[in-house]
């Protein structure tokens, strides 16, 4: 599971309900749930974070919690 599925599934989120919401399929979701490989996009980011009510830069922040910068 990523980052976002694990996210998703501590805040209890119905994936239909966001799919809804913001006009992202149901299949892409739960591509983005499982996938290490799919790429989130900035724009999904920001739709379910609207979706789901939570600030866009705490979703950013959880999503992307193990970047960081070389050399630091």
């Amino acid at each position: 599971m990523t980052e976002l599925g694990l996210f998703l599934a501590k805040k209890t989120v119905n994936k239909a309900e966001v799919s809804r919401r913001t006009g992202i399929s149901t299949s892409r979701l739960s591509e983005l749930s499982l996938k290490e490989s799919a790429h989130l996009r900035a724009k999904e980011l920001y739709l379910i974070a609207l979706a789901i009510d939570v600030e866009p830069c705490e979703l950013l922040t959880e999503v992307f919690k193990d970047i960081k910068l070389e050399g630091v």
